[in-house]
């Protein structure tokens, strides 16, 4: 347990941050399960619509620090290669 004060307040914005990172993590990963299921259907204009819809989200969880920038590239990269690989 923290003893000082600035330790108390460190804990407490660690803990608020946690729960941002979270909250953005779950909606990546549901825009992601989306795109799956849309590439899975078979639909390439459904599949496509929803890549544009994924990749600003998953380049802004990168550029907040949720996921690496190499991590965020390479998952729009296969996603997009896969759409492509469609019909």
């Amino acid at each position: 347990m923290a003893n000082t004060s600035s330790a108390k307040k460190a804990t407490r914005k660690m803990a608020r941050k946690t729960a941002v990172n979270k909250s953005r993590r779950t909606n990546m990963r549901g825009q992601l399960r989306l795109m799956e299921e849309a590439i899975t259907a078979g639909d390439k204009s459904a599949a496509q619509a929803q890549l544009k819809l994924v990749q600003p989200v998953v380049m802004k969880s990168a550029s907040k620090g949720i996921i690496h920038k190499n991590t965020a590239s390479r998952k729009i990269s296969r996603l997009s290669a896969r759409v492509k690989a469609l019909g």
